[in-house]
């Protein structure tokens, strides 16, 4: 099948389903359309890729601590705020698509060297293809962290940048669906589920599996999956990548304003590029939506290092996630630590691999 023909059969399909009421009657046959399409546009993407000659994007060698790209439209102040967090200098000019390649730079902050992206402009119509958006949002997937860059008269422009990265396939601030598919060589599908599944059917989950190959499994589902989420699951070109909202220009805005923009977007965070208003609020945002902490070593009988912490993100942040951090096989090898810090009861406190530590604690480690 061609790409004008998949292209056609999709659209086909979006337009069954959109004249399709939806009730308990119809799920089903939607379910399984949505399938359809999902199966479809991951056909579309390998064959646009394979058209390329495998080319999947922009270049950008990741570097540092982290990875963090600036998506917005054209003129919306990116390269200024490059210029102002990173050690780079991004072409800065009053009209459209200023960048035209990716340019990266490195934000020198607590002790961190995080990578900060900034990439040409994104427009409506980039999951299509326009203004390179295929290109743009292949760097965006590989991403620690997103930020969308908005002025604030445009805010209603955020909305369309969420709907292109949705389209192609990047669920921001999402998380994989728990559940667990295993093959079997005969016996057909078999369901079980923790909990009662009341957005789709044991039927459309069959249904959606057929669509993507999977005759013969056993499925485990740990939560009250919809149908997306579940064709999510089974999609090649998903992606799950935390974002933060930058809202650009608030020097313009009046007091009144800022408080109606501050109760739509309580999230995110107010700047000016320009003026350098909240920049420093702007990399502690940064920093703790990456989710990393500081742990500084120390020797026994010997000084912390306080100049080089280990960076570790806070979900493997033990003693243990520490040891295996600096060797595979330190963890093995561990007695006790000692520790330092909010973490700890008391200064040099003794714990085992399993204590949890925040945010520059000191750990000192004593080996078998």
């Amino acid at each position: 099948m061609g790409e004008e023909e998949i292209k056609s059969r999709i659209k086909e399909i979006e337009e069954e389903i959109a004249k399709t009421p939806y009730n308990k009657a119809s799920e089903h046959h939607i379910g399984t359309l949505k399938g359809k399409i999902a199966k479809l546009k991951e056909k579309l993407e390998i064959q646009a890729s394979s058209k390329a000659g495998g080319a999947k994007g922009y270049n950008v060698k990741k570097t540092g601590d982290a990875t963090v790209v600036l998506v917005g439209f054209p003129s919306v102040g990116k390269s200024t705020l490059i210029n102002k967090i990173t050690n780079t200098k991004s072409k800065v000019a009053h009209y459209a698509f200023t960048t035209t390649t990716s340019i990266p730079g490195t934000m020198q902050y607590k002790n961190m060297d995080i990578q900060i992206v900034d990439l040409p402009g994104i427009i409506e119509g980039a999951s299509e293809g326009k203004g390179r958006g295929k290109e743009i949002v292949s760097v965006a997937r590989s991403s620690d962290l997103i930020l969308i860059m908005i002025e604030a008269f445009e805010t209603d422009k955020y909305d369309i940048i969420k709907k292109e990265l949705y389209d192609l396939g990047i669920r921001l601030d999402g998380y994989r669906p728990d559940i667990k598919i295993q093959k079997k060589s005969k016996g057909g599908i078999d369901i079980g589920s923790t909990l009662p599944l009341t957005k789709l059917t044991k039927e459309t989950i069959k249904s959606i599996l057929n669509e993507y190959g999977h005759i013969n499994a056993s499925v485990v589902i740990r939560e009250d999956v919809s149908v997306d989420r579940f064709i999510d699951l089974l999609s090649k070109n998903i992606y799950y990548v935390p974002s933060l909202v930058v809202i650009n220009k608030m020097d313009l805005l009046n007091d009144t304003e800022i408080r109606m923009l501050k109760a739509k977007y309580p999230d995110a965070v107010f700047i000016s590029a320009e003026s350098g208003i909240n920049i420093s609020e702007l990399k502690d945002k940064i920093i703790e939506r990456l989710g990393f902490i500081r742990i500084f070593l120390k020797k026994p009988n010997q000084k912390p290092d306080m100049e080089e912490p280990l960076i570790i993100r806070k979900s493997e942040s033990t003693v243990g996630d520490v040891c295996n951090k600096i060797h595979t096989s330190f963890a093995k090898k561990l007695r006790f630590a000692k520790i330092w810090g909010e973490s700890a009861k008391f200064g040099g406190q003794q714990v085992g691999k399993n204590h949890k530590l925040t945010d520059k604690d000191i750990v000192e480690f004593h080996w078998v």
